[in-house]
């Protein structure tokens, strides 16, 4: 995934983590527009499509960098992201730094080889209930074996924290709601 810089990097990381997220391209398109003296373009940072089949257009920006000229591409954007009706858009900046961290750390156990099927069903019922991590992870083993596992879970979104409170042992985690749709 292309990223020019690591605000766009840990977007592009967090929005690989949202669930409802199950395609994301960068710099997907260019917008062109006749401005009052000249012709006006501009190349968003990401496309998500979303599983509901609807698209959201994001661009990253560092919220003390939205110029006046940038403001007017956003809210271009914006508006044809609206016309097209099935598409939204997000101007994004600075992700809260702790959510940041923890994302950071679960990405490292995104792949599935990390997901151990005997394990993983264990934990998704040590988690049934709200419990602290590691009292989860010592539950169904040693928390060396066991907790790339969860991390996985927590990657995947099977199981769930609260992503601003620092993910460590007293970190409370819980099964996901089942989604339905």
């Amino acid at each position: 995934m292309g990223f020019e810089s690591w605000l766009e990097r840990d977007r592009a990381m967090l929005l690989d983590h949202d669930r409802r997220v199950v395609g994301l391209a960068s710099q997907p398109f260019r917008v062109t527009w006749q401005g009052e003296k000249h012709r006006i373009s501009h190349t968003p940072d990401y496309f998500a499509r979303l599983e509901d089949g609807s698209g959201l257009v994001v661009d990253v920006r560092p919220a003390d960098r939205v110029g006046p000229e940038d403001a007017v591409k956003f809210s271009a954007t914006e508006a044809i992201c609206q016309e097209m009706g099935c598409w939204s858009f997000a101007l994004v900046h600075e992700p809260d730094p702790v959510e940041m961290t923890n994302v950071r750390w679960l990405s490292g156990y995104r792949h599935p080889r990390n997901r151990v099927g005997d394990v993983a069903k264990r934990l998704m019922d040590a988690f049934d209930d709200p419990r602290l991590l590691m009292d989860g992870a010592e539950a169904v083993g040693d928390p060396l074996s066991v907790l790339p596992t969860l991390y996985h879970l927590l990657w995947c979104g099977d199981l769930r924290l609260d992503l601003s409170v620092p993910l460590g042992d007293g970190a409370v985690i819980g099964r996901a709601a089942a989604s339905h749709g």
